[in-house]
């Protein structure tokens, strides 16, 4: 007669330390156990302190290279797989983040030493100052809800149905104003 609450159970799954034991003996099958099982905490936490999606994947591929080759380092006494792989990963994420500063820092300074401005730089930066003098004045020979739809949307940096929304005037209106000014403008500035 067997006894109901002696049913023989399923085996439980392996524990995550269970599985970097494994890896630490090649066993590429608890890698990829332990990969699916993990990678999604490793790598929310990387792209929390990297932020950038594609180095946050380049950093959590190094983190799992890094458990690959160093699992036999892992020490179940001294605390969980999960914790040991999560510090790997914020001090590689770390890592990644002060090198990208660095290269940053490097190119400013590299670029401060090569800075010179020339002629050609000021000659086109009094142009386009002129030029913006002459578009101003242009601006102020249209109707004041032209300019206004038109300030909002080049100026601004609103789009049509946020001018709209700003103004609170159907879309269509919107369109219509822009169109209309910038036919105007175009032909005051003799721009064909």
């Amino acid at each position: 007669m067997r006894l109901p609450w002696l049913r023989s159970a399923a085996p439980l799954p392996p524990t995550h330390e269970d599985l970097v034991r494994r890896v630490a003996l090649g066993d590429e099958a608890a890698f990829e156990d332990l990969y699916d099982a993990v990678s999604p905490q490793v790598f929310g936490l990387i792209r929390r302190v990297v932020r950038d999606p594609a180095q946050s994947e380049e950093v959590t591929q190094e983190v799992f290279v890094e458990v690959w080759q160093q699992a036999a380092r892992f020490d179940a006494d001294r605390g969980r797989a999960v914790s040991w792989i999560l510090v790997i990963a914020h001090r590689r994420a770390v890592d990644r983040i002060r090198a990208s500063q660095a290269s940053a820092d490097r190119d400013l300074r590299q670029g401060i030493k090569e800075f010179q401005e020339s002629y050609d730089d000021v000659q086109d930066i009094v142009e386009a100052k002129l030029e913006g003098e002459r578009v101003l004045k242009a601006l102020e020979s249209l109707t004041q809800a032209q300019q206004e739809a038109i300030r909002l949307a080049y100026y601004g940096g609103y789009t049509q149905q946020e001018v709209a929304n700003l103004l609170k005037v159907p879309v269509g209106t919107v369109k219509t104003r822009i169109r209309d000014g910038m036919i105007r403008l175009r032909d005051k500035l003799g721009v064909a």
